[in-house]
């Protein structure tokens, strides 16, 4: 059993580790093939033992699970599947004990076509208060049969569906996840008494899924991508709605961090303004190839982004979303793009995972919080899941050319011998786990120090334990080309050789980490990196 964690009581998520649970695929405590809260107690004291500051979990709410979760029906009951609004509770206060706090996700665009507003607006006629909470209109047309507009999809597909009295209803991700109408106060008071209902039990943060989609033009008119102002991405007035959930957080001491996807740095900027979101997900960092040049000006363009701010930068290699790191940083093109997903992808894994080893001390070096998705810390790849077994609406919506999110959200393995690899009981996963994962299993990679497991177990008690690390200053140094070298504080370097032969180390009086095995020489082998105190 790991000894609990002291918790912290500054601003903890200025340069928290904070590591994230898929519930479904995280652990099964019931044995029957979907990972649920139970299965998530029984291995806190993994968490704690990897160190780990929060743990964020995507919706574990009552779901259809047409989305993963993300098609919410009751933000107030958790879905049978995973247990009980109890057992919820007992782990946030037993996470708390290890000195790991809690985040949830919030889905506050749209909700589950099953939710109660959404059946009585189906329920009700055209212009009623039920449909008033969502987007409802006419079609165009001799009889109304076009959509009303042309908006295109976050998911491949359609963007409106036209119900039995003729109207249609917006949905900018699935038919099954109808979009709220933020203009109607019923759907904004609703959202912040959800917020103070977990607030109340335990939960530390909020992360807030498609933040900036929430607010559209009244009139939802066409437009062109690229060439008009747009009518549903980051409208001025979605900020006077963080605004007035900021000064619920803080009645909490709660925080934030938003899904913000926005190329302009100073839109960008404007969300963790200090009334409104703590933090938000770096994106850029999160799909950037490795290639030096590419890195260290993403880095610099994150931290210049939150800098007139002063808010942390945040910074995450994977989620439940993004093809894994092993698997991404092994092929020609190592960075991500949804719309450049294919199957059969060629990938040299054994390359891609010395670098997804180099990427975790890269990552774990800079300043700021940083997200660890859950598997990344087992150097677990992207699986190929069989056709007939694929869930993800992402792939049926292209037609089958997209091969979705599913890969990366495979039932992680625990135990090497044991059946479903430790997952669950004897029952089969809901997700197939590949054959040969016994060589990922936890308690294998726990016996091997030289494992990514443990790698990412030391780092993280190093980051924990050396000041200079987290939050504040950091520096470029000099260094040859395709290596970059940086300080942070007075004596800690961070080293990554990103070029296609060794380098000279920079002076140095120890060695505190590296990514592999350093010859005597006094090099850095390609694709690797090293903590060094100078």
């Amino acid at each position: 059993m790991a000894a609990p964690q002291t918790p912290r009581t500054d601003d903890w998520w200025r340069d928290a580790v904070i590591y994230q649970v898929y519930p479904r695929s995280f652990a099964d405590g019931d044995g029957d093939g979907t990972g649920d809260l139970a299965g998530a107690r029984a291995r806190l004291p993994y968490l704690a033992e990897l160190g780990v500051d929060a743990v964020w979990f995507t919706p574990w709410y009552l779901s259809p699970l047409v989305d993963g979760g993300y098609d919410v029906a009751d933000y107030r009951t958790i879905d049978p599947a995973f247990g009980t609004l109890a057992e919820a509770e007992k782990l946030i206060a037993e996470a708390r004990e290890l000195g790991i706090r809690t985040i949830i996700d919030i889905v506050p665009n749209h909700v589950s076509d099953q939710h109660a507003w959404f059946q009585a607006a189906l329920a009700a006629r055209p212009g009623s208060p039920e449909r008033a909470r969502f987007h409802f209109r006419p079609g165009r047309g001799e009889t109304g049969e076009l959509p009303p507009n042309d908006w295109p999809s976050q998911f491949s597909g359609n963007t409106w569906t036209r119900v039995p009295d003729g109207e249609w209803y917006l949905h900018l991700f699935t038919p099954e996840q109808p979009d709220l109408n933020w203009s109607h106060p019923d759907v904004r008071r609703e959202h912040e008494d959800v917020l103070r209902f977990w607030f109340e039990r335990g939960v530390a943060g909020v992360r807030i899924d498609s933040a900036a989609l929430l607010t559209k033009e009244a009139d939802l008119r066409d437009f062109v991508e690229g060439v008009d102002p747009h009518p549903y991405i980051d409208l001025d007035e979605i900020h006077d709605i963080y605004r007035s959930w900021r000064t619920i957080a803080d009645e909490y001491d709660g925080v934030f961090v938003g899904e913000v996807w926005l190329p302009d740095a100073e839109r960008f900027a404007r969300y963790l303004r200090p009334d409104e979101l703590h933090t938000a997900f770096n994106f850029n960092f999160l799909s950037c190839p490795w290639e030096p040049d590419r890195l260290r000006r993403t880095i610099d363009d994150t931290l210049a982004e939150h800098a007139p701010v002063g808010a942390p930068a945040t910074w995450v290699l994977c989620n439940h979303d993004v093809t894994r790191t092993a698997t991404r940083y092994g092929r020609e093109d190592t960075g991500f793009d949804f719309a450049k997903k294919r199957f059969g992808t060629p990938t040299d894994l054994d390359l891609g995972t010395r670098r997804a080893r180099a990427a975790a001390l890269l990552t774990l070096a800079l300043p700021g919080s940083v997200y660890l998705y859950q598997g990344e810390e087992l150097g677990l790849p992207e699986a190929d899941i069989p056709l007939d077994r694929i869930q993800d609406p992402m792939h049926a919506r292209s037609g089958g050319t997209d091969p979705g999110r599913d890969g990366c959200r495979v039932p992680l393995p625990w135990e090497a011998e044991n059946p479903s690899f430790g997952f669950g009981g004897g029952t089969e996963p809901w997700l197939p786990q590949p054959t040969d994962w016994s060589r990922y299993a936890v308690d294998r990679q726990t016996a091997d120090p030289l494992s990514m497991l443990s790698l990412y177990r030391t780092a993280l008690n190093l980051r924990r334990k050396e000041a200079g690390f987290g939050d504040g200053p950091m520096d470029w140094l000099p260094s040859p080309d395709g290596v970059l070298t940086f300080a942070r504080a007075d004596d800690l370097l961070c080293v990554a050789n990103l070029s296609d032969q060794s380098v000279l180390l920079p002076p140095h009086t120890d060695v505190l980490l590296a990514s592999e095995e350093l010859p005597a020489d006094g090099t850095l082998p390609s694709d690797a990196a090293v903590w060094l105190r100078i």
